[in-house]
């Protein structure tokens, strides 16, 4: 498991072996690294570090992050996600658009071009630090927590426990 470490004035990412329950520093530096996403095949880690003055996404290899650095962002990224099937990755610019960038992954990591595939409502600002949004199992929809304009901002979540159940009881299988 990759965690962010609160040490002195940095944020790194450490990695935390679960069958053994120890862990060790992972990226290190006197800048902040966090927002780690590992790729779905557990070969890649995508995150996000303020080194080049802004937040950036990169990614390395892992768990052996010494062998290889690939920039992904180049105007500004924060909060990569990975999309199911490992070939592409997603961050938000730092004005609020969902980005998208094919992967090529193998032995090597060949990063595609950014390009924004979502504009529109502002996804919650880029100075949270967790991830607001993810993509479905299937890679075709997204969830996500819009900027709140205030004029109609509710504090209400509907939660359907047991809808399976209730649709059985509202369309029954049996004539």
């Amino acid at each position: 498991m990759v965690f962010l470490e609160l040490s002195g004035d940095g944020r790194d990412l450490g990695v935390l072996s679960l069958d053994e329950l120890s862990s060790q520093p992972l990226l290190t530096s006197a800048f902040y690294e966090r927002n780690a996403a590992l790729s779905p095949d557990g070969r890649w880690l995508a995150y996000q570090s303020n080194e080049s003055g802004q937040d950036e996404i990169y990614v390395q290899p892992f768990p052996n992050v010494n062998d290889g650095r690939w920039p992904i962002s180049r105007d500004g990224g924060t909060r990569p996600l990975w999309a199911p099937d490992g070939r592409e990755l997603f961050y938000l610019s730092l004005g609020g658009e969902l980005m998208a960038v094919r992967t090529q992954t193998g032995q090597s990591f060949v990063p595609g071009n950014a390009q924004v595939i979502l504009r529109g409502p502002k996804f919650t600002p880029a100075n949270y630090v967790w991830r607001s949004y993810d993509i479905s199992p299937d890679g075709k929809r997204f969830l996500t927590i819009l900027e709140s304009s205030g004029e109609t901002a509710r504090a209400e979540l509907n939660l359907v426990l047991n809808w399976f159940e209730e649709l059985e009881r509202l369309v029954p299988t049996e004539p």
